[in-house]
């Protein structure tokens, strides 16, 4: 288990290392200006141009625009080039929203994904499997930012509900009750929109883990001694079919990460999302370099935790 954990975080080291050099390249290779004033602005003197361009080291190779990044961003000295403030504290104001939204999309996409999945099996070749399949290739096939404008337009029109940001403004609370339930709305309704896919696609994976071993040898041999149908289902079929939708959860990070980008600009949502897309509008190479490598630091962290969840959950696998 240690050597493979170190084998692991040497092999997720070399990937960020790659991911970051990728991504800097990217980003600052793509047309555009980094100036917060804009770069024809004829009310900035050359004088001031070049202070700013040393300040931020943007007179320099992009090689050594890289290393003086990635040692500001180690040192927690890096700086947004849009309003100075140091990047990682404000990532840090916006990554506690973006995980309660995830962590919430996620909890939903597995528990009504696993509902899903099983009510599929128990009416395995009939009328309910067949529309909750039909159902799924659907979900699976929606757009994000089409469902989030859906509901953003059918909340606010039919019930007047406010949708948008973190929480309602200019309203007083009479409680911390309130206010928690207020809070706890504006993450639910773009964490729905956000699980719509992973719930398809998770109930669709169990379905055929599920159906596939209930042509097994141990199921008829459970069947056999009398057990209930429940009992099959559940304490046989369900325990052996969802140790690989564990697996699952280590590619369904990246989607939902990936997802909130959009879902969070469209809901207002203050999270890195968002962050990361105002950053990309004004090409504030320092936000996106840091956020692309937090955001890979995180996906490679599910996969890893995904994998040891997996062995967990069957004793079977030997992780040497």
């Amino acid at each position: 288990m240690i050597a493979f954990l170190v084998r692991r975080c040497l092999v997720g080291v070399v990937l960020l290392f790659l991911i970051s050099v990728i991504s800097f390249f990217i980003i600052t290779l793509t047309p555009g200006s980094p100036y917060p004033w804009g770069e024809l602005n004829p009310k900035i003197s050359p004088e001031v141009k070049e202070a700013y361009r040393k300040k931020f080291h943007l007179d320099k190779p992009l090689l050594q625009q890289y290393g003086f990044i990635m040692r500001d961003l180690f040192s927690g000295e890096l700086r947004s080039i849009k309003d100075q403030r140091p990047v990682l504290r404000k990532i840090g104001e916006r990554l506690p929203a973006t995980v309660a939204l995830n962590a919430l999309s996620l909890a939903l996409s597995l528990s009504f994904g696993l509902w899903l999945g099983v009510y599929a099996v128990r009416h395995y070749g009939r009328f309910p499997d067949v529309v909750t399949s039909v159902l799924a290739f659907v979900f699976i096939a929606l757009p994000g930012f089409w469902v989030s404008y859906l509901a953003v337009i059918g909340l606010v029109d039919f019930t007047g509900a406010p949708i948008l940001g973190l929480q309602t403004y200019g309203v007083k609370y009479p409680g911390l009750a309130a206010e928690f339930f207020d809070r706890f709305w504006h993450v639910a309704v773009p964490a729905c929109v956000l699980a719509i896919g992973g719930v398809a696609a998770q109930s669709r994976f169990l379905r055929a883990t599920m159906s596939e071993a209930l042509r097994e040898d141990y199921i008829r041999t459970a069947r056999a001694k009398g057990l209930s149908e429940d009992e099959v289902l559940y304490k046989h079929a369900l325990r052996n079919s969802i140790r690989p939708l564990v697996t699952g959860i280590g590619l369904l990070l990246p989607a939902l990460i990936s997802g909130a980008v959009i879902i969070e600009n469209i809901f207002a949502y203050p999270g890195i999302g968002r962050l990361g897309y105002e950053a990309v509008l004004e090409r504030d190479y320092p936000t996106l370099v840091a956020l692309n490598f937090i955001v890979a630091a995180l996906v490679l962290l599910g996969n890893l935790i995904s994998d040891l969840l997996y062995a967990w959950v069957d004793p079977r696998v030997r992780i040497e």
